[in-house]
């Protein structure tokens, strides 16, 4: 069978995969959500849901780079792959072993309509009904909350520290900011663009958040920041709520009312 990535490619399968790599770590979580763990064969070793998978299956690398031997020696029927994560010339390089499927995720919309695409290639249109109808009912209950409280803060999101990143538009922690009631104060800038703490943009921040990913920032971190913006809230906050699309998204909505405070 032909089924389009979100790429728009056409990836050509013999049937069902019954064999899956992952490369990509939301994806992972995913594909064990769906009830497809005894078909995923591959991982990453920056899969991290759930806590033990990388026991039980072969890791074949990161996410920018794999040992394509170990790859072809697990023999899948399809390889997942995602835009931003993995490098072109690795998707290049994997197309020579197996199909390769690749995400392209900007907003939480994106990702919805991954899971009907994985749905649809690995017939699990039960599970992924459910996880979806999880997904929608606990952001219908969140913008039902938020509306109740009326306002929206302007955040800065920090990704990385020298040099400082923050997050612009066209990502999906731009989307997910969106989705939790914040207004982006970077959002005139694409991407993740470096920046500096003088930056006029951050005066404009109610909120600055330092996410535990990519860059692991710590307490001391917080302390320093506060010291430049006194006025300021300066949070740690976890990444994987506006980072991972998937199945972790049915647990974001809760987490984003806690930081409403």
């Amino acid at each position: 069978m032909i089924v389009k990535d979100q790429m728009q490619r056409k990836v050509e399968l013999k049937g069902v995969p019954k064999r899956i790599v992952s490369l990509v770590p939301s994806i992972t979580e995913l594909i064990v959500d769906l009830g497809l763990e005894d078909s995923l064969v591959g991982i990453t070793k920056f899969c991290v849901h759930p806590s033990d998978l990388r026991h039980r299956k072969t890791v074949v690398g990161g996410t920018k780079s794999v040992k394509m031997k170990r790859i072809q020696d697990l023999k899948p029927d399809i390889i997942l792959c995602n835009k931003e994560e993995n490098t072109k010339d690795m998707i290049h390089q994997l197309e020579k072993i197996a199909p390769v499927h690749v995400s392209d995720i900007y907003t939480m919309m994106d990702a919805l309509e991954l899971i009907a695409l994985y749905a649809d290639i690995f017939s699990v249109e039960y599970e992924a009904k459910i996880l979806l109808d999880n997904i929608l009912n606990e952001d219908d209950k969140f913008k039902n909350w938020l509306r109740k409280e009326g306002t929206t803060k302007k955040v800065a999101y920090f990704i990385w520290k020298n040099p400082y990143m923050v997050v612009g538009s066209k990502t999906f922690i731009n989307s997910m900011l969106y989705e939790a009631g914040f207004e982006n104060v970077f959002a005139a800038y694409d991407r993740y663009p470096e920046i500096q703490l003088e930056d006029d943009l951050l005066k404009n921040a109610d909120y600055i958040f330092l996410s535990t990913e990519p860059f692991p920032f710590k307490t001391e971190d917080v302390e320093f920041i506060k010291q430049q913006f006194p006025s300021k809230a300066v949070k740690i906050v976890d990444g994987e709520p506006f980072s991972w699309y998937g199945s972790r998204m049915q647990y974001a909505f809760e987490y984003f009312k806690s930081l409403h405070v």
